[in-house]
């Protein structure tokens, strides 16, 4: 292991403060930051746009460490670079509130753009990003006026290669032609357990020359000019994706675990670490960097006189296009909606409660859709190949593709993952709202990108269709069963599953008004009755659950459902008002926005003086109970479903108005 270059010791100084931050952790990954710090030296001194000042700066290139686990990696570069992380941070790498967690998270430090935890997920949102530039520039760009032009660049080790979230994204990338997208494989041999030549042989160079991208292959991850002028090469192809297999040692400058899986995910040492300092000609004072590294890093200066100029390009841009400036502004700086929104939605909800008609609600997320899409160009839909089903195209849909992006709509293919993280990097990137659709039971595939899509409090619209047994004969391997208490039980995401098209049209509302959060939309496959409404119980939806039908005198018993089942309770309902009991209705499309209300609300449509309660839910049993209390029961499914007609599972699992009927009437009984 030899130095290779007079630019070294400024990529040593990531390597001194990787080893140092992970050694005063006593925990952490200093092998692919060791690694790969040639490679990122050259990428952000000679390549990369960007302003420590400003890290939201619009036209900034983007940067993404896919392969998080190397996170001192891009903590010592936004550090070195000027970002508002001073070096005492780095000192508390890992630690409580410290802006260096383990793996980087978007929103808590300067400069990074996406939580990169679990391998793969980078990538994505990548790509993501680069889909929200290309289809940015073709809206916006004039002749002499490309106020949006910046790459989206990703560093990925063969972890993120393994995962099959990266055959997804990368895929489509390729497709798509996605000509400012350039990834960086750490081709280093290396994963926890070992040398990798044991589970991971694949041809990654012919695999992605597949998927259409332009690959330049044989780089040596520790020469910059070899690195330079590959970067240079692949910004020349404006068509492709870049794939740039850099081969590099894992953990390069330690002298006797360089090249080993001994450094991928633990602390050097104290003495492999002095042996390093001495290997790299580093001070021997840990977090020790002369004035002269800082200097050649420092991109404060250059940061802003690039920002300037693309403030004075954007200046004259709207000089000569008044309202496209409007509106970028509005979109991308800004992300305000149209100030006409609220009326137009309010206006539509109401109509949907005047038309009482009687469609699936995936129907009705579909008019939602044309109601709403004509006045949010930002909208921008998908669907992982269940368009037909889903509902998510409407008439102004125009599909994205490689020769034209100025479309609304990505065609992701059977990509349920891929579509998720990719949405997760539209969405970061700014521009647009993104909504893409899946059946509910594929929610699984894409799990880890909804987690993390809430984990960053981004705004993604999530719609599943086909949400429950009713949807019938594809069987129990197509019926939901806990998704939608794994949806609800996951932090920072509102759940909704309206149960007419009323509901519907409001949960799209609150879900597109929502800019903090990601909301799963869960629709039907069959048809749902209307429910009547009063104005103040319009306005209570967005609370998440209300009073929807109520006895003339204090309640005894009280129905709480969602979805198709509030018409079945209203059936039941009925009924048993006709008996004699005193029957209260709850219908409860987001158990998460409920769960935010007062005291004082909550008491007033679930009071705990009515302790007999029924929950009915064509979905996991469990998650109802505490809505129920210990009086209370619930109707629901403990198994997986059957293979047969929708309306003959719904009998055959106990969801009839008899049945409701009968359990209330026991219910009643104990304790009467």
């Amino acid at each position: 292991m030899t130095q290779l270059s007079s630019r070294a010791p400024f990529a040593n100084a990531i390597r001194a403060l990787s080893m140092d931050a992970v050694q005063q952790a006593s925990s952490g990954h200093p092998g692919a930051p060791m690694g790969m710090a040639d490679i990122a030296e050259v990428l952000w001194n000679d390549f990369l746009n960007h302003n420590p000042n400003d890290p939201t700066w619009p036209n900034r290139d983007r940067f993404v460490l896919s392969n998080g686990h190397g996170s001192m990696l891009i903590y010592s570069l936004l550090h070195l670079s000027g970002y508002d992380l001073p070096i005492d941070e780095l000192k508390h790498f890992r630690q409580l509130h410290s802006k260096t967690p383990g793996h980087p998270e978007y929103g808590y430090t300067p400069g990074v753009e996406t939580t990169t935890g679990p391998l793969g997920a980078g990538v994505s949102n990548a790509v993501g990003m680069a889909i929200a530039e290309k289809a940015l520039a073709t809206q916006f760009n004039k002749n002499n006026f490309d106020i949006v032009d910046h790459y989206t660049y990703c560093f990925m080790g063969d972890g993120c290669l393994m995962e099959g979230i990266s055959h997804e994204a990368c895929s489509l990338a390729g497709t798509l032609g996605l000509g400012k997208l350039i990834a960086f494989w750490d081709d280093n041999g290396i994963s926890i357990d070992g040398h990798v030549e044991g589970w991971f042989t694949d041809d990654t160079a012919k695999r992605f020359d597949a998927y259409g991208w332009h690959v330049i292959t044989d780089i040596d991850g520790h020469d910059p000019e070899q690195i330079a002028n590959a970067i240079a090469q692949a910004k020349r192809v404006s068509d492709k994706p870049t794939l740039l297999c850099c081969k590099t040692v894992i953990g390069f400058g330690s002298p006797n675990k360089s090249g080993s899986h001994d450094c991928h995910g633990s602390p050097l040492g104290d003495d492999e670490i002095t042996a390093a300092r001495k290997f790299l000609n580093l001070p021997n004072e840990a977090f020790s960097i002369c004035d002269d590294i800082y200097a050649h890093w420092d991109a404060k200066q250059s940061g802003n006189e690039k920002q300037k100029q693309w403030q004075q390009l954007f200046s004259d841009y709207t000089n000569s296009y008044p309202e496209l400036a409007k509106e970028f502004d509005r979109r991308v700086i800004n992300r305000t909606l149209p100030e006409n929104f609220e009326t137009i939605a309010n206006d539509y909800i109401a109509k949907c409660n005047k038309d009482a008609a009687n469609i699936a609600s995936r129907k009705a997320s579909q008019n939602t859709i044309e109601a709403f899409a004509p006045h949010l160009p930002e909208l921008l839909g998908g669907s992982a190949d269940l368009a037909g089903s889903n509902l998510t195209l409407w008439s102004g849909s125009k599909g994205i593709s490689s020769d034209d992006a100025s479309g609304n709509y990505l065609f992701y293919g059977v990509r349920e993952f891929g579509m998720s993280g990719i949405m997760n990097g539209i969405s970061l990137h700014s521009g647009f709202i993104n909504y893409g659709a899946t059946f509910l039971m594929f929610m699984e595939y894409a799990r880890n990108a909804v987690r993390m899509s809430a984990l960053m409090g981004i705004q993604n619209i999530f719609v599943y269709t086909h949400d429950s047994i009713g949807q019938g004969e594809d069987g129990p391997t197509h019926q939901p069963i806990e998704q939608l208490a794994n949806l609800r039980m996951t932090p920072n995401l509102v759940t909704w599953r309206p149960c007419d098209a009323v509901e519907t049209a409001v949960s799209w509302k609150n879900a597109i008004q929502n800019q903090q959060q990601p909301t799963a939309l869960v629709f039907s496959r069959q048809g749902l009755n209307h429910q009547s409404r009063s104005p103040q119980q319009i306005n209570d939806i967005e609370k998440g659950g209300y009073i929807l039908s109520d006895s003339t005198k204090a309640p005894e018993l009280i129905l709480i459902a969602t979805g198709s089942e509030v018409d079945l309770a209203m059936q039941a309902a009925k009924e048993l008002t006709e008996q004699g009991v005193a029957v209260r209705v709850v219908s409860m499309p987001s158990t998460t926005l409920f769960d935010l209300q007062s005291d004082d609300y909550k008491q007033s449509v679930l009071p705990n003086s009515v302790v007999k309660r029924i929950a009915i839910e064509t979905s996991h049993q469990d998650y109802w109970l505490k809505y129920v209390g210990l009086q209370g029961k619930v109707i629901g499914m403990s198994t997986f479903g059957e293979s047969a007609p929708g309306n003959v599972l719904l009998a055959h699992f106990g969801f009839t108005p008899e049945n409701v009927i009968n359990t209330a009437k026991a219910l009643l009984k104990v304790n009467a």
